[in-house]
């Protein structure tokens, strides 16, 4: 799967001099809505902003592409929803699975 989201021009990586500094990874939710599957920054990198700017150049590319939202999730139970409501998405759903965390379904308007 990420070989064909590397194909597809569907993975931002952050580099500095050091090597990969985080990266984030998207789809195509219903084939239609951008949809970020993951949003990763190694430990030494975090703190700094880099999180942001790779969700902010993500959007960006998809508004260009014509899409007026976008969307993403994260668990109940992580921090990162609190740095995606910063971002300014709201909550659209949720995904409920057995003996797990609620699966919160997040969305971003572009326009």
């Amino acid at each position: 799967m990420l070989s064909a989201a590397i194909e597809a021009g569907r993975v931002l990586v952050a580099e500095a001099a050091e090597g990969i500094l985080g990266w984030l990874r998207w789809g195509l939710f219903w084939d239609e809505i951008p949809f970020m599957n993951m949003l990763f920054v190694f430990e030494p990198a975090r703190g700094r902003g880099l999180g942001g700017r790779l969700v902010e150049d993500w959007e960006e590319r998809a508004r260009a592409d014509g899409h007026g939202a976008v969307l993403t999730s994260t668990r109940s139970d992580e921090p990162a929803q609190h740095f995606y409501r910063r971002r300014g998405c709201a909550d659209a759903g949720a995904l409920l699975l057995p003996d797990e965390p609620t699966e919160l379904i997040l969305r971003k308007e572009l326009r």
